[in-house]
C-alpha cells in the first residue's frame, strides 16, 4: 500500500461522506413531500449535471462540500404556482428538524458503523500496547523540536542505516528485554555510549551496535537513536466490540469537545510557525497527507486499511459535531431557530399571548456572515498551514 493509495482513499472517502450527508438531507425532505430541486456535490463551477423528474443532480468543480436546495428554507425565496404546499418552513417543526439533523445523523452512523468493523476485526483502536517491533527508523534527530522534516544542520540517527523498519528488538547488551519501556529507559540513559542491541530480523537474531546520540529534553540531556515502535491494538470480540463502539465514540466526543476549545490557542501556534499537534483542527491537506502516510506504516496490509478506516470515522463524528454547532451558517444553526421558534411560541401561548410568528432571517443575517467570514478566515488559515507547516504523524 503506497502514500498515493492513502491519498486516493481519504478523497474518496471524503467525496462518499459528503454525498451520505445530503442524502441524508434529500431523503428526508422528499419522505416528508418537501421539493429538492438540486443536488450537488461541490461548489463552484458546474462539471456535469442531469435532471431526474424535479430535481438536478450534478457535480461541481471544487470538492470541498455539497449541497441540496429544498425550496422554502426561508420565507424570502420566490416560490413557483403549485409549490406553495411543498416549502420547507410550513412543515411542522418536528419534519424540519429531521430534515435539518439528518445530515449530522448521517456522519454518526458511518463512524458507528466504521468503528464496530474496525474493533470487531482487528481490535480496540484506542487501547494499544507499545511493542519492541519497530514501525519507523528517522534518518535524522532534529535540532529544532517544531521541526517536521530534516534539515541539513539535523544529526544523523544513529539507527539509520542499521536498524530496519520491521526489525523486533529482543535483548539489549545480552539481556532480554520484556517491554518496550526498558528499552527506552536504558536508551535514554546512555547519551554517547556504545549499546548493542540484539534484533529479530527475517527469522534471525542479529547483533547491532550503535552509540545513543545526546539531546537536550526539558533541561536533561538523555539519549537518542531514532526510532518509533509499532503500536498493536487489543484483540476484542464481536460482542464486545459493541460496548467498545460507543465507549470510544464517548472518548471521541470528549476530544472533540477539547478540540473545539484549543482552536483559539493552535490558531495562535500557526501564526508563529510552532509544531502542529496530530490532535488539533487539521484541513483536508493535512489529513491527506497523514492518509498517505498510514498507508506506508510498515505493518500488514489489514491494519493500514483499519487505521484508515478508524481515521475516516473519527473526521465523521467530527464532521457531524461541527455541523451541529448552533451557528448558522451551519445546520445546528437552522436546528437552533427552529427550537426558539417552538419555545417562544409555547411561552407566548402559556401567557396567553399572539403567537409571535417566525424568526426574522434579516434580522440575524449580519452574525451568519460574520460567522462565516470566521469559517472562511480559519479553514484558509488551515488549508495554509497543512502546506507550509504540515501535521506529520512520522
Amino acid at each position: 500500500m503506497s502514500y498515493t493509495f492513502g491519498v486516493v482513499f481519504f478523497v474518496v472517502a471524503l467525496l462518499v461522506s459528503v454525498m451520505l450527508h445530503e442524502a441524508g438531507h434529500f431523503l428526508t425532505a422528499k419522505r416528508y413531500g418537501m421539493k429538492a430541486s438540486r443536488f450537488f456535490v461541490g461548489f463552484g463551477p458546474t462539471l456535469w449535471s442531469t435532471r431526474r423528474g424535479e430535481t438536478e443532480y450534478g457535480v461541481k468543480a471544487i470538492p470541498a462540500g455539497g449541497f441540496v436546495k429544498i425550496i422554502g428554507m426561508t420565507e424570502l425565496e420566490d416560490i413557483e404556482p403549485g409549490d406553495e404546499d411543498r416549502v420547507f418552513y410550513k412543515h411542522p417543526a418536528s419534519q424540519r428538524l429531521v430534515v435539518l439533523s439528518a445530515g449530522s445523523i448521517v456522519h454518526f452512523i458511518i463512524a458507528i458503523v466504521l468503528l464496530f468493523l474496525v474493533i470487531a476485526t482487528t481490535g480496540d483502536i484506542l487501547n494499544t500496547t507499545t511493542t519492541l517491533k519497530i514501525g519507523t527508523v528517522s534518518k535524522c534527530l532534529p535540532l529544532n523540536p517544531n521541526a517536521v522534516a530534516c534539515s541539513s544542520t539535523d544529526p544523523r540517527a544513529p539507527a539509520s542505516g542499521k536498524l530496519r523498519d520491521g526489525d523486533r528488538v529482543v535483548a539489549l547488551d545480552g539481556r532480554r528485554l520484556s517491554s518496550y519501556d526498558e528499552l527506552r529507559s536504558s536508551i535514554v540513559a546512555s547519551p554517547n555510549h556504545p549499546v548493542t542491541l540484539t534484533v529479530l530480523r527475517d527469522g534471525h537474531d542479529v547483533d547491532v551496535t550503535l552509540t545513543p546520540l545526546a539531546m537536550q529534553q526539558d533541561g536533561r540531556t538523555i539519549g537518542r537513536i531514532g526510532i518509533s515502535p509499532v503500536e498493536e491494538q487489543q484483540p476484542v470480540s464481536v460482542l464486545g466490540a459493541v460496548p467498545r463502539t460507543f465507549s470510544t465514540l464517548g472518548e471521541m466526543t470528549v476530544e472533540t469537545v477539547k478540540a473545539f476549545g484549543q482552536l483559539p490557542h493552535e490558531i495562535s501556534q500557526i501564526l508563529r510557525g510552532e509544531k502542529r499537534s496530530t490532535e488539533g483542527a487539521a484541513s483536508v491537506v493535512d489529513i491527506a497527507r497523514v492518509s498517505g502516510q498510514i498507508a506506508e506504516v510498515k505493518v500488514s496490509f489489514g491494519e493500514r486499511l483499519a487505521r484508515l478506516i478508524a481515521l475516516t470515522a473519527s473526521l465523521n463524528f467530527a464532521v457531524g459535531a461541527l455541523n451541529m454547532l448552533p451557528l448558522l451558517p451551519l445546520d445546528g444553526g437552522h436546528v437552533a431557530i427552529v427550537l426558539f421558534e417552538q419555545a417562544r411560541r409555547r411561552v407566548y401561548r402559556l401567557f396567553g399571548r399572539r403567537e409571535p410568528g417566525r424568526v426574522d432571517i434579516m434580522k440575524i443575517m449580519p452574525v451568519t456572515y460574520a460567522v462565516f467570514a470566521a469559517f472562511v478566515g480559519v479553514s484558509l488559515l488551515l488549508l495554509y498551514a497543512g502546506i507550509v507547516n504540515p501535521i506529520s504523524i512520522q
